[in-house]
């Protein structure tokens, strides 16, 4: 019987244990640095509350993706608590368990994610609506479309992601709602960094695709040759957030025999001749080695180089991979009475709260950078989701810089001091708060990004050794893509394959993250 030894128990690591654990040929062993499951992509509780850690709808243009998560958790049958106090429509699955009975269910909610700038609601991604265009002015919507047309004749050269998104949306939109925004995001102007990244996250989306898009709803044309795509009116979502799905994987692994250990920091992986024989892991109890015959890494690419003992390991790689760079993300929970905005959609909401899962911060006023309503991803998230609003307000940063480094009080009365500033809340309206800090939440593309394919050549080496999800890819995935080198590795290890090719290749294809096929 094979080791199987899986590095990390966030979605791609659990994803890839999920897989092979059972299977008579393999015992399982997953590894995780810290004490809680799902990596960024868990759930946070506090008092009763829940907190997402950056937001996770569970959507996927790719199938199989879509019956894993309905096989782990079903579609909701019955309404869930808003739903049925606003008697609000949604597709129910027969036989679907209650959320109001079951925990173990998906619900269904609707995409509503708004940029928030000039104290005015705009569509994100950017619409548009004639809403979108009574809110810019018309001297601004004259000037965006001169600029837009401008560009569709004049592009620059893609050497930076500002380059890439002005060649898309012309440079009076890209300054209005990519630009300060980004430069939030990641710590740097969008000129230092990558087109690759708009690639990833951007894609198909431009002005010319959201003008198709419009005239494919108006007119309800559909191609029968080549399947048409509009961006997602609705995605699923665990009664409890992404955690509560996480730590029902987890808890699985663990019935069919696999391992699932908490407080084990890798810190030295052990090899000889290319081949991977075991790591050196920090416990609570002290220092071990743990053998194995396979490893499965989502440990952040650097630290996976770094702590290889490899002999024939060049300066270059070791260069190469301590350049690579992240940004780290703190989220500050806050608990209020009421907020200031106003709902002016058509869209009914408990307390009739404005009906956003995600509100995009374009003020650069403030540090802020996006703003969760947590009632709005699901009401069982909030305690007394008709009497309070629970925000997750998300900060992104450098680890140990000066915002990462103030203390939990500091931060609250920051982040809260920023809300009113916006005119969101008013002041003393904070009930309750709490923060939450997570590491290389994303890997960027500056610095060395570029001589990446370097070190992915030299990790490839390893013939028993797989890199998945994340940051053990150093790409901005989203889950379901993380979930897919899990299941491709999976996939190699099974039939004792090592090739990399097809786990290294997911997410290259063109299109938008949200956009779905229509049949």
């Amino acid at each position: 019987m094979k080791k199987v030894v899986i590095i990390g128990a966030g979605p791609a690591g659990l994803t890839a244990a999920s897989e092979l654990v059972g299977e008579k040929d393999f015992s399982v062993a997953v590894l995780e640095e810290s004490d809680a499951i799902g990596g960024i992509s868990q759930t946070l509780r506090h008092k009763g509350n829940r907190m997402d850690i950056g937001g996770h709808r569970f959507f996927s243009k790719d199938q199989t993706i879509m019956n894993w998560w309905s096989e782990k958790m079903p579609l909701q049958g019955a309404p869930s608590y808003d739903d049925k106090v606003l008697n609000r429509q949604k597709p129910l699955v027969d036989g679907g368990p209650d959320p109001e009975k079951e925990d173990n269910v998906m619900l269904i909610r609707r995409r509503i994610s708004r940029i928030y700038y000039l104290n005015k609601f705009f569509d994100y991604p950017i619409s548009m609506k004639f809403q979108t265009f009574k809110n810019m002015g018309v001297i601004n919507t004259l000037k965006a479309g001169l600029s837009y047309l401008y560009s569709c004749f004049h592009k620059l050269p893609e050497t930076s992601l500002e380059n890439f998104y002005i060649n898309r949306f012309g440079k009076v939109l890209y300054k209005m709602f990519f630009e300060g925004y980004t430069e939030k995001l990641w710590g740097r102007h969008p000129r230092e960094i990558s087109a690759d990244w708009g690639a990833q996250r951007v894609k198909g989306l431009s002005i010319l695709a959201l003008i198709k898009d419009i005239f494919k709803k108006f007119f309800g044309k559909k191609d029968s040759k080549n399947s048409e795509t509009s961006l997602i009116e609705e995605f699923w979502y665990p009664k409890y957030g992404p955690g509560q799905l996480w730590e029902s994987v987890a808890d699985d692994v663990k019935s069919k025999g696999g391992e699932v250990l908490l407080n084990h920091k890798v810190k030295e992986v052990l090899c000889e001749n290319n081949h991977i024989k075991s790591v050196v892991v920090d416990t609570l109890e002290g220092e071990k080695v743990i053998e194995g015959d396979v490893f499965v890494s989502s440990m952040p690419l650097c630290d996976l180089v770094l702590s290889l003992n490899d002999v024939s390991k060049s300066e270059d790689i070791v260069r190469i991979a301590k350049g690579l760079p992240y940004r780290d993300f703190v989220t500050v929970g806050i608990l209020v009475k009421k907020l200031n905005l106003k709902n002016e959609t058509d869209i009914k909401t408990l307390s009739n709260i404005v009906p956003d899962c995600w509100i995009y911060v374009q003020d650069t006023r403030v540090k802020l950078g996006r703003i969760q309503i947590f009632n709005n991803w699901s009401p069982y998230m909030v305690d007394s989701p008709e009497e309070f609003v629970w925000l997750g307000l998300e900060y992104f940063c450098k680890e140990n810089d000066e915002f990462w480094s103030l203390s939990d009080d500091e931060l609250i009365k920051f982040a809260s001091g920023e809300l009113v500033k916006m005119g969101i809340i008013e002041s003393n309206a904070v009930c309750d708060s709490v923060v939450k800090r997570v590491k290389k939440a994303y890997p960027a593309y500056f610095d060395t990004y570029n001589e990446i394919d370097k070190v992915i050549s030299y990790l490839n080496g390893f013939e028993n050794l797989f890199c998945v999800g994340r940051n053990g890819q150093h790409r901005y995935n989203n889950m379901d893509h993380s979930m897919l080198t899990a299941i491709y590795a999976a996939n190699a290890i099974k039939n004792s394959s090592s090739d990399k090719e097809l786990i290294w290749n997911v997410n290259t294809e063109k299109e938008y993250h949200e956009q779905k096929a229509n049949a």
